[in-house]
């Protein structure tokens, strides 16, 4: 899918990322570098490297491996190999998505003859002070949502809001296609690999395996609504991982606990989210602390799944401006029972995306980068 038309002019666009593991960060590298590409640009990231590497490279980017990232005094050394990098491609523009390279950016940019123009994104409420603050010194500074805008604004005084632009990441529509069921051949693997999900209402929670994701709540959420009479299943999708043994035995102690064995499932990440989404009865996102944008809200909602979740940081402005049904105050379990009971009985219709798509991001970012050269 094309992002934009022919440039007026090809710009070479270096990314500079930690890795290329997972993450959001880096697959906005990735999604901003296929649109570069497309649109006859000559695009270039540099990271220490990882799963995606190839996936950049197929597409049309070069990469470059420079560990840049890893949080130590000897990647301080590594300035000098940068500068020698940006030289030899002498990039018009240099884009930092993480503090660390930021910093190594902006040192070695300072080292050459013909400066590159510089640009930050800051991807996370990152806390403040100096080391953060380096995301902030771009001449255009992205926030990936109003949220993360007003957050640097109230506590960097000194950055002018002329320079900082909200440009939410997106999602492919066609990735999470309006309406989306999955054939009968995934639903009877998908039931028959997890017999305790079938028969009733699914919840499905995705997130990693950390409390801050607010598996307590949806656990307790499941249990309030047994105890109303109202039968429900919950997936806590990707909650399993390596180092996060004694997580996963406190919520399954907590499971038992309330008696809900038999409603509630817990698995490892996995690939099939848009299939688990599209049979969920509800998506939750229970982030107790506030995170700088919703990914996962936007891609339920994009195949017309209702979301429920905690009115705060990027989740609530996705929620308030797409799906006002499904806020709840941040933490009142009692509402968030309520308002899934609600929702379960009849959920409002939901409109088909027509923002925070994809393209809507690419586009943005690249008419950015013209606006920034063209100075």
């Amino acid at each position: 899918m094309s992002a934009v038309a022919a440039p007026a002019r090809s710009l070479t666009v270096v990314q500079l990322i930690p890795a290329l593991q997972s993450g959001g960060a880096e697959r906005s590298a990735l999604e901003v570098a296929r649109a570069l590409v497309q649109a006859g640009h000559r695009s270039v990231v540099i990271s220490a490297g990882g799963r995606l590497a190839g996936q950049l490279e197929a597409e049309g980017s070069e990469h470059i491996t420079l560990d840049i990232g890893r949080k130590s005094l000897r990647t301080l050394l590594r300035v000098g190999a940068l500068r020698r990098a940006l030289a030899e491609l002498k990039p018009d523009i240099v884009h930092a998505r993480s503090r660390l390279p930021a910093w190594l950016g902006w040192w070695a940019i300072k080292g050459l003859p013909q400066r590159p123009h510089f640009v930050t994104t800051v991807h996370g409420l990152n806390s403040p002070g100096r080391y953060s603050s380096i995301l902030l010194r771009g001449e255009r500074v992205i926030a990936v949502s109003q949220t993360l805008r007003d957050y640097v604004l109230s506590h960097y005084r000194w950055l002018e809001p002329s320079r900082v632009r909200v440009i939410p990441r997106g999602i492919d529509p066609e990735a999470f296609p309006y309406g989306h069921r999955p054939d009968d051949a995934w639903q009877k693997a998908f039931f028959t690999e997890f017999p305790r999900l079938a028969g009733a209402p699914l919840l499905t929670l995705p997130g990693r395996g950390t409390r801050l994701k607010g598996h307590h709540d949806a656990i307790e959420l499941i249990a309030e609504l047994k105890r109303r009479g109202i039968d429900a299943r919950l997936l806590l999708l990707g909650v399993i991982e390596a180092g996060r043994e004694a997580y996963v035995a406190e919520l399954r102690e907590l499971i038992s606990a309330r008696g809900i064995e038999s409603q509630v499932v817990l698995t490892p990440p996995r690939n099939d989210v848009r299939d688990i989404y599209a049979v969920s009865a509800l998506v939750l996102q229970l982030s107790n602390k506030p995170e700088s944008f919703g990914r996962t809200v936007v891609e339920a909602l994009s195949l017309c799944r209702p979301v429920l979740g905690y009115a705060h940081g990027g989740v609530g402005e996705l929620l308030a401006e797409l799906y006002p049904a499904g806020r709840v105050p941040v933490g009142d379990r009692e509402r968030l029972v309520e308002r899934a009971a609600e929702l379960l009985r009849v959920a409002p219709p939901i409109p088909m995306l027509q923002s925070y798509r994809l393209s809507d991001m690419q586009q943005a970012t690249l008419a950015l980068y013209e606006e920034v050269v063209a100075g």
